[in-house]
């Protein structure tokens, strides 16, 4: 009960040296490489939920944009895995760092404008002035849409990273409840619990629904410049 609220979101320390680096390692071992004609269930399930997810980003794309598939399926199982590590008891989730989400966002952000600046210089630059634009409110629009395109990265990392702070929040100050209801009220405190199993449900829903967001809007980002 004295522990603090934060103190899950703080990197973990070993000997002095941080291991965020093999935390963010780990999920990798969890998708192994079939080496056999025949694979296991596992590795069947694994492999259709790819090609599903797969199907689902590049349907819409260009041949260059489907170029980017296994880079964007490659990032969705990665923040999946990695958001669903996180719900285990005493485990920490990198994607509660902004620092790390932006180390994300703004590579990827950056290769799809690049390619949009590349491959479609015109169209690029149409987007940065609605048609049909005032001559009088042109250099305004053209500033508010520079801006926006700037913030497409950012938007991207701090929605990623508020979802899963706000959940894991929220399942710590419900479960903190749940204890301090116990030598109270054992009937309020089930049904804090029961809210606590639910919110639990809808917290593992969230970790796979925002990675597949990002994803997804990494994906709209190639598709517009492709």
């Amino acid at each position: 009960m004295n522990e603090n609220l934060f103190t899950s979101f703080m990197i973990p320390v070993m000997l002095g040296i941080p291991i965020t680096t093999l935390i963010i390692m780990f999920p990798t071992m969890l998708f192994p490489t079939p080496n056999r004609l025949i694979n296991n269930r596992m590795i069947a399930i694994q492999q259709w939920l790819t090609k599903l997810t797969s199907k689902q980003l590049m349907v819409t794309h260009s041949p260059k944009g489907q170029t980017w598939s296994l880079m964007l399926i490659s990032l969705f199982l990665f923040i999946a895995s990695t958001n669903l590590l996180g719900m285990l008891p005493h485990s920490f989730t990198p994607t509660t760092q902004l620092s790390m989400n932006l180390g994300m966002a703004i590579p990827l952000w950056a290769g799809t404008v690049f390619i949009g600046f590349r491959n479609k210089t015109k169209m690029s630059l149409a987007h940065l002035l609605p048609l049909g634009t005032p001559t009088f409110l042109i250099p305004m629009l053209v500033m508010i849409e520079t801006i926006s395109l700037f913030i497409q990265p950012m938007a991207l990392a701090v929605r990623l990273t508020a979802n899963i702070t706000a959940g894991h929040l929220l399942l710590h100050l419900i479960g903190s409840a749940t204890l301090a209801l116990m030598s109270i009220s054992l009937f309020t405190a089930l049904i804090t619990f029961i809210i606590l199993t639910l919110l639990i449900i809808l917290e593992f829903a969230v970790a796979l629904i925002q990675a597949y967001v990002f994803t997804l809007l990494v994906s709209l980002y190639l598709q517009d410049n492709t």
